[in-house]
Formats: C-alpha cells, sequence, structure tokens
C-alpha cells in the first residue's frame, strides 16, 4: 500500500512533465517519418524502376542502419554544432528510411505483372500506371514499412535526450545518471505505451484505406462509415494530441522537474553533463539567477560528456554551465596541468577569454579532483595507499572508468604513462553504475570523483596521487561574454556562490541525492536557503 501510494504522488508529481516529453517525443518522431516518407518512397520508386541504382539505394540506407546511434546523434553533433531538435530529427530520419525504401521497393516488384500490362493496353502513360495502378496495389507493404519505421523511431528518440532534444528519453538519462529506477521506469514504460499508439494509429489507417469488397445494394454499413474516415485520421489525431498536451504544458509554464521559475523576463539557457554533481551546480546557479536577477532560466541539463556542453556554450546553444579547472586546461585548451589551483584558474580563464569570448566566474569553493579507488577491505589487505602502490598489482585488477576517462589525457591514457598502469581489463561504466560495480565486486578500482558522497557510504579507499598527476579541478561557472554583456546581473548573482562550497559540503550535496534519492532542485534551494543567497520570497517552491 505504502508503495503504491508513493508512486500515486510520484506520477501526479511528474503529470506535467510527462505530457510535456510525450508531446516532444511525438513531435521528434512525426517529423522524423514524415520526412523519411517524403524522402524514402520516392527512392524506393527509384530503385524499382532503375535497375542499375537499385544496389546503390538499398545498399545506402542499409549502411545507416549499421551505425550505432549513439555514434550517429554524436557525429551529427560534430558536423552541425548545435544541440536540439535539428541533429535528433536527421539522425531518426536516416534510421527510418531503410524500411520505407524496402518496403516501397518489394511492393512496386510484387505488383503483378498483367496488371501493368492492361494499363499499358488501354494507353495509360508510365506516370499514370504508377499512381493508378502499381502504388495503389504496393500501399499494403508499403504502409508496413512506415509501421516499422514508426516504431523504430519512438525507441530510437529516447538517445535523443542525450544532445538536448527533450522527449521520454529524459526521464531515462536522469534515472541512470541519478540511480533513480522510477525515473528509468517512467521513460522506458512510456515509451513502450507510446510505441504501442503510435503502432496502433497506423494500423488503424491501413485498415481505413483497405478496398472493401462490394456488399451489394444496401452498401456499406453506417457504422463501418463512420470508423473509416475516423480510422484513416489516427496518425494525425494522435500527433496532434501530442502538439497540444505540449503546448498546454507549455503555455501554462506549470512543468519544469528541474525546477525552472514562472519569470517572464528574458530567458538564460544553463547546461549541465550527465552526473549528479552537475546537475546540482547547474540547479544552484539556476535559483541564484532566477532569484537575483530576474531572469527566466531554461535547464538544458544530461548534455552528456564535457564535449558536447563546451560546443553548445561557444555555438551560443547554452549561456552558461559549470566546468571544472583542470578539465578545461587539459581537454578543451589542451595544455599542461598545472599545480597551484589560483594559477590554472588564471589560464583557463585567459584561454577562454581569448578563444571561446567566454569568462571564467569565481570558483565555487571545492575540488572535485579524479581519485583512483577500490574498496577499503581490499585495499587494507593488500596494503595499497598509493596509486604507486596500485601499480605493482595492476595486471590483476579490474577497472572500471567512465567513458571520457578513458580517453582524456588528464585521464587512463596520462595515468598509465605517469605510473606505469597496466591493468588486466578496463571497463567504461555509467558514472552512477561505477560506484555500483565497485561495491558489488565487478569491478576492483575506479574512477571516483573526490567530492562524491558514495566513497564514504560504499566504503570506498581513494589511493593517494603520490606523483601528482591529477591536476586541480575547481568548478567554477563558464559563461558567454555575451549574455553577461546583455546581462550584467547574472556576474553579481553568481559571484554570491563564490566559495561557497567546500569539499565536505560538496559531498553531502551529492549524498543527499544519490543515496536519499532527493531531486536535485530540493537540495539546491535548501542550502540556498540555509545561507540565505535566495531572496525570502523565493525560498519556498
Amino acid at each position: 500500500m505504502i508503495a503504491d501510494v508513493t508512486w500515486t504522488v510520484f506520477l501526479s508529481e511528474r503529470m506535467g512533465e510527462l505530457w510535456l516529453r510525450t508531446g516532444e517525443h511525438l513531435m521528434l518522431t512525426g517529423v522524423s517519418v514524415g520526412l523519411a516518407i517524403l524522402i524514402g518512397i520516392p527512392l524506393g520508386i527509384l530503385a524499382a524502376k532503375v535497375r542499375w541504382l537499385r544496389g546503390s539505394v538499398t545498399g545506402g540506407v542499409g549502411i545507416v542502419q549499421t551505425v550505432p546511434s549513439l555514434a550517429m546523434l554524436a557525429l551529427l553533433l560534430t558536423l552541425l554544432g548545435k544541440i536540439g531538435t535539428l541533429p535528433a530529427i536527421i539522425a531518426l530520419t536516416l534510421y527510418a528510411l531503410l524500411p520505407i525504401v524496402r518496403n516501397t521497393l518489394t511492393g512496386l516488384r510484387a505488383v503483378p505483372t498483367a496488371a501493368v500490362e492492361a494499363g499499358r493496353g488501354i494507353g495509360m502513360t508510365p506516370g499514370q500506371r504508377l499512381w493508378l495502378i502499381e502504388l495503389p496495389l504496393a500501399r499494403p507493404v508499403i504502409l508496413a514499412g512506415v509501421r516499422t519505421a514508426a516504431v523504430v523511431c519512438v525507441g530510437i528518440a529516447t538517445l535523443s535526450a542525450f544532445i538536448g532534444a527533450g522527449g521520454l528519453g529524459q526521464f531515462i538519462n536522469r534515472g541512470l545518471s541519478l540511480s533513480n529506477n522510477r525515473l528509468i521506469l517512467l521513460g522506458a514504460v512510456s515509451a513502450a505505451i507510446l510505441a504501442l499508439l503510435v503502432d496502433g494509429a497506423l494500423s488503424a489507417l491501413q485498415w481505413g484505406l483497405k478496398r472493401q469488397r462490394s456488399q451489394g445494394r444496401r452498401g456499406r454499413p453506417a457504422l463501418d462509415r463512420v470508423l473509416r474516415p475516423l480510422a484513416v485520421a489516427a496518425p494525425v489525431l494522435l500527433v496532434l494530441l501530442g502538439a497540444a498536451a505540449y503546448a498546454a504544458t507549455r503555455l501554462n509554464n506549470s512543468v519544469d522537474a528541474w525546477g525552472a521559475g514562472d519569470s517572464q523576463g528574458p530567458t538564460i539557457r544553463i547546461g549541465a553533463k550527465n552526473f549528479t554533481e552537475q546537475f546540482i551546480l547547474g540547479e544552484l546557479m539556476a535559483q541564484m539567477i532566477e532569484s537575483h536577477a530576474d531572469c527566466n532560466v531554461d535547464r538544458r541539463f544530461n548534455l552528456g560528456g564535457t564535449m558536447i556542453c563546451h560546443r553548445a556554450l561557444v555555438s551560443g546553444e547554452i549561456d552558461l554551465y559549470a566546468e571544472y579547472t583542470g578539465t578545461a586546461l587539459t581537454v578543451i585548451l589542451k595544455e599542461k596541468g598545472l599545480a597551484d589551483p589560483d594559477g590554472i584558474h588564471q589560464a583557463v580563464a585567459n584561454g577562454y577569454r581569448r578563444q571561446f569570448a567566454a569568462e571564467w566566474l569565481g570558483a565555487f569553493g571545492f575540488n572535485n579532483t579524479y581519485a583512483v579507488t577500490m574498496r577499503r577491505k581490499d585495499a587494507e589487505s593488500r596494503n595499497l595507499r598509493s596509486i604507486s602502490d596500485l601499480a605493482k598489482h595492476a595486471k590483476d585488477i579490474r577497472a572500471g572508468f567512465t567513458a571520457e576517462f578513458s580517453e582524456r589525457p588528464d585521464g587512463y591514457p596520462g595515468l598509465r604513462k605517469a605510473y606505469g598502469l597496466r591493468f588486466g581489463q578496463v571497463l567504461d561504466l555509467d558514472p552512477a553504475l561505477m560506484y555500483q560495480a565497485v561495491e558489488k565486486g565487478e569491478v576492483d578500482v575506479i574512477c571516483a570523483f573526490a567530492t562524491d558522497g558514495r566513497i564514504a557510504a560504499y566504503k570506498l579507499k581513494p589511493l593517494r596521487d603520490d606523483r601528482g598527476f591529477f591536476p586541480p579541478y575547481q568548478a567554477a561557472p563558464v559563461v558567454r561574454r555575451k549574455t553577461l554583456q546583455d546581462h550584467p546581473e547574472i556576474r553579481e548573482a553568481l559571484h554570491r556562490l563564490a566559495g561557497r562550497l567546500d569539499d565536505t559540503t560538496m559531498q553531502r550535496l551529492n549524498y543527499e541525492v544519490d543515496e536519499k534519492k532527493r531531486a536535485p532542485a530540493d537540495v539546491a534551494r535548501e542550502f540556498l536557503t540555509q545561507r540565505g543567497l535566495l531572496n525570502p520570497g523565493d525560498q519556498t517552491h
């Protein structure tokens, strides 16, 4: 009973956003499938009519299907330099082409030769034969391809949240990042139901367009005459319903799971990477701007890794996000690490000002450096205190690292050179799953974050970086220069956060979200209220 009540409360709190994300998901799917139909059916006709092009057309659309979805999104993100719906729609359209092209080709090739010859015999032109004989006869097969494409698009569209395109995948991404199974289920089950609804609507369309046998003088029953037009309109009605739900939630300004305010002022877009600390920092900045700068905030959280956020900032897709000095120096500016925290902050500030027209504001006050970490009992049993000690046993140890850490120069590649590390096995893991994996013994070592509250909660031990490989990773707001010029009050609002968070405080805030499953918005608001950083009217939500 308690679980049912809790789920009821959870769903009621999320219902507004659920409508919003469903509308976004239908928009992504509808536009992509529509474009795929406009492109795919002519390509299928071309392949059917021009034999020497057939292999090239079918092979080309088939190759697209071999590219993993996330890889396709990442490639388009790099090529277009934009986050959001445009790369998502292009990717979904490409994936929807194969079933539509192949089914169009198959349907046309299955048209009886006698029917085509009969049309030719009564003087029909090739175009008339295509429109009046071949396409009507091939229609059931073509519609089956459209149904397959639509269901595929609903599934792949969940990955679009990775690049800020919204949709039901946003619940799944947040759930994975926060280890929140309810959010994962909300997104996954909703997407499955939506796929069934989309397939059902297209099935109704197929039935509505199906030719009926003559029923004599009485004609079709009255009910049949009513149902068939409704069935033909079912896909359009479904898309309109999604658009209406999306518009209603937006117009009412009633939904934002991250705590967006109701200000009618200018909109500031804040980004965040895909882990808990970034969500909290994003919320801290958003709530301070809403409280002191009289701006509406568009929270574009869970944008994936460093490069996605950086490109979004440079291209103007977001106005600011929280970055780490060590990451900026080694990954973005590609310079060698510095040991002095103030020196590295000044170095990245100068580099960003010069290269990217962006400003680094005052640091929050904590240093979230990487920490090579293992289970405390294992470290004590092997007498491992430093990374140099670990290097002696590395060949017998399984490591689990985030994808970024596995490739970054300030991650495993550099660490391997500095310490001569050669682990027996290295796995790429999601940041949230990484801690669970080491706790359960599925891996032995992880690249933990120094301010993560799960280090203490899971009884883990960070090993000392005795060769000083990792640079300081002080977190600070990075803001586009134009944004600060247009809204100078943002600088003052964010300046109030400078030096407010030490390592222990950040650990505690992360723990509240990761282990107690509290919303980042609530944790951030509680902290700001306790510190007296919000205006009195903004301390409740």
